[in-house]
């Protein structure tokens, strides 16, 4: 009579079992192949010129109701301060040391307070939250497609900037606006180069109750105005 294995016996044997089964088996199949991203983007690119993605670009931001304003390298400090004025507010935040900053800095007028962001959030907490009125930032690039803008923070703008203030204005330079998605990564070389916070921006902060009551800044600026700076000078009437 053959004798049974006692049960520590008899799972050892199972597990050991299990494992060969698991060695002999055939090997798994080889992974598809990556699609050729590249190939593709390429195949349904859409050969626009610099003004047919500001176009884009400015409808789809229009669209979920963004502000934006078309202006020059020389004239956009003056436009901001304008819209600062019509807009009553009593202070910007700009950044520690950034070169925009400086040039709004060195045009600004008595009315008007700017506030650098030069401390830590826990030392000025109260003042960010409860004091300042709107801020400026620079914006890395934009996309024409989706019609968003690419902020990039960084410890001279930090993320916060975009964040608290109810108005947050955004400078950026037509030239850096890319046709899609893929393009922007791309040309800019983000593989490479990735921050530990990249911001897609694709219109005010909005969000809607149960019965769908759309309501703005509820979680961040309840108003985004964009300054389209130009290289060159605008045509006459094409300055808003």
């Amino acid at each position: 009579m053959k004798a049974s294995l006692n049960p520590t016996a008899a799972a050892e044997t199972n597990a050991r079992n299990s494992i060969l089964g698991r060695l002999r088996a055939p090997a798994a199949p080889a992974p598809l192949p990556l699609p050729d991203i590249k190939a593709w983007f390429e195949a349904h690119q859409r050969h626009e010129d610099s003004a047919q993605r500001v176009s884009r670009l400015r409808a789809a931001l229009e669209a979920v109701k963004t502000e934006v304003h078309d202006t020059t390298a020389a004239d956009w400090p003056e436009l901001l301060l304008r819209l600062v004025a019509a807009k009553g507010l009593r202070n910007l935040l700009i950044g520690s040391d950034t070169p925009h900053g400086a040039e709004l800095k060195a045009r600004q007028p008595e009315n008007l307070e700017l506030k650098r962001y030069a401390e830590s959030i826990d030392s000025w907490r109260d003042v960010l939250f409860d004091e300042v009125d709107a801020s400026l930032t620079l914006a890395k690039s934009a996309i024409a497609e989706i019609g968003s803008l690419i902020l990039w923070p960084t410890p001279a703008e930090p993320r916060l900037m975009s964040l608290v203030p109810s108005v947050h204005f955004v400078l950026l330079d037509v030239a850096t606006i890319h046709s899609d998605f893929y393009s922007a990564m791309t040309a800019e070389g983000w593989k490479d180069n990735l921050p530990t916070n990249a911001l897609l921006i694709c219109g005010p902060s909005k969000t809607a109750d149960i019965q769908q009551t759309l309501a703005y800044g509820a979680h961040g600026p309840r108003e985004l105005v964009v300054l389209l700076r130009h290289a060159q000078p605008l045509k006459p009437g094409a300055a808003a």
